[in-house]
Formats: C-alpha cells, structure tokens, sequence
C-alpha cells in the first residue's frame, strides 16, 4: 500500500509512527513555512528551508537498526553559545542543502542515512512565508487583523479565519509546489491529512495550488486524523466538527473518504458525524489516544484504526 501522510511536527509524526506498522511505502510531504526556534535561525542566517519538520519525519520513519543516528538527529544542543538550541539533524541537513542544492536529493540521502524505507519530501522546494486573518485581538470582536509568520499565527491568543501562503522570493508570488509530492500524492493508494496544527501544519498542503489540485482529483482513499485537544492559540476552543468546517472552506473540492477521531474527544459525535457527511466521509470514533501521555496519539492504536478505515471493517465504525 502506497501511503501519503501530509503535515508537519508532532502531530506528522504520529501518523508516520502509525503508518510505518502498516505499510514499507509512506512518504511524507512536509510543510516548509516555519520561522521558529533553530529552523528560523538557519532559515533567516542561511536562505534554507527550514529543516526542523523535516528532521521529525525522518525520525518517525528511521528503521529501528539505525536508532543511535535517529537519536542523535533529535539531540538539541544546550549552553548559551551559537549552537544553543540547534539540533543536530538541523544542521546536518542544513550543511546538505548548501553542498548538494536540491532539496529532495538531500532528504534521499538523508533517509539513507537513517534507514528510512519510505520518503521525505518537502512540500516545495522553496521556504513560504505564512499569514493568517485573525479576530478578538481588538476592543472590536469581529475586526480583522493580519498577522504574518507561522509562529505568530500558531500563538495567536485571537481566533484564527485564514491563512494564506506565499513564496519568499520577494514578489509575494503563489506557493510553488515540489513536483514528486506531487506525483506522490497522484500514485498514492491513501492520502492521510492530519493530526497536528491545523492551520500552521495541516491546511497549508491545500494552498499550494498544485498540491491543492492532486488532493482534490487523486483516486487514492483520504482519511482525515483529528487532534485529540483543540491547539492552544490557532484552534482554542475549535471542536472537533470545527475542524472539518475549516477544511471545508479552505478546499470547498475536497471529497474525504474517512473521518478518524478519538472517541473521548469528541462531546457530540453525531455533530461530527455530519460534518463528516458534509465532505462525503464517514466517522470512525476509536481510542487512539496515547493514556501516559495526554494530547499525543498511540501509534499502536492508531494504526490499528488506520488500517480498519482503510479496510472498511465494520465493527470499528461507530
């Protein structure tokens, strides 16, 4: 089975740690807007994309034989000097992007290096800047303000309308999409959109116009994964069936075959469930969530419904 999981951080990596119990065949498609933390540090001092969500998806995927170098790409330095906060698998893939140029051969190297049997792919090849519409941060409820950058829309303590992308070639020009994700998603058997930052990791896949158009005419099954919380900041509050409504009017087109959802996160599972209906799917409500840790999906769990959703079977649907 030919699996595409779309997103970026924590919640990317729960469906890759999930998908990886399934299939060999994942590749990952990875948002390439963040400004925070080291990857903003390398992107501003460098001209790189930002390499930080790239670095967990090759985390996620890395073969268990090649645990020490997985380790050892998610090792943050600490101290007070230059290298306070980097991780090494940042710089690693930041001294790659300077030698080789292409960003894909150097993530085919990377998961080379890391055992990965799948792929990494960024979702361009270029770093886009993000901004976002936002009410509630005026005396004013419904006054609209702009906010630019990933980290300022995430961490917004306003409510979050839309978000918009942008190429960072100086002319605001549309996103320009990374042709073998792409292809990936046109030759996937499923198309997997979340967990994770709904409109920092999750909706920006479906603003760039290319990757826009092969989600909404791809024969491969779509599952949609929701968070298990709402998001402090961008989605506080949301419920679950806000989720899809946001999806919805960000992809009016998109048709999803599969609603997943923990079944203690949802209050009102037959609002979910027409949401759900509204984009053709159906709702599957399960226990994916992960009990010693609150907020993070169990990979054994939610494979187990993956792989259910994908199957159809029945006596998990709810």
């Amino acid at each position: 089975m030919r699996a595409v999981a779309l997103g970026g951080g924590h919640g990317l990596q729960a469906t890759l740690s999930a998908l990886r119990r399934i299939t060999t065949d994942v590749t990952a498609v990875v948002t390439v807007a963040d400004d925070g933390g080291s990857s903003g540090r390398l992107r501003r001092e460098l001209g790189l994309l930002p390499p930080g969500d790239l670095r967990k998806a090759l985390a996620a995927l890395s073969d268990d034989g090649c645990r020490l170098w997985s380790e050892v790409f998610e090792h943050r330095f600490g101290g007070n000097g230059a290298l306070a906060g980097h991780a090494v698998g940042n710089l690693v893939l930041a001294g790659l992007l300077e030698v080789l140029g292409d960003p894909v051969a150097v993530l085919d190297h990377a998961c080379r290096l890391l055992g990965v049997r799948g792929r990494v792919l960024p979702m361009s090849t270029m770093p886009l800047d993000m901004e976002g519409d936002v009410v509630g941060l005026d005396e004013d409820p419904t006054a609209v303000r702009t906010i630019r950058g990933q980290v300022a829309v995430a961490s917004t303590p306003g409510r979050v309308k839309q978000v918009r992308l942008y190429s960072t070639n100086g002319r605001r020009g549309a996103p320009t999409a990374c042709p073998e994700a792409v292809r990936a998603v046109h030759e996937a058997d499923v198309v997997l959109l979340g967990p994770g930052s709904w409109f920092t990791s999750v909706l920006p896949h479906l603003l760039v116009p290319e990757l826009h158009e092969a989600l909404v005419t791809t024969s491969a099954r779509r599952v949609v994964v929701l968070n298990l919380v709402p998001q402090p900041g961008e989605t506080a509050g949301f419920s679950p069936e806000q989720h899809l409504d946001v999806l919805s009017q960000h992809a009016p087109e998109l048709r999803v075959d599969s609603v997943l959802a923990d079944v203690d996160s949802v209050p009102t599972p037959d609002r979910l469930r027409a949401a759900a209906t509204a984009l053709g799917a159906r709702t599957l409500l399960d226990r994916v969530a992960a009990p010693a840790t609150p907020g993070r999906h169990d990979p054994e769990a939610l494979a187990a419904s993956l792989e259910a959703a994908l199957e159809r079977r029945t006596d998990r649907w709810r």
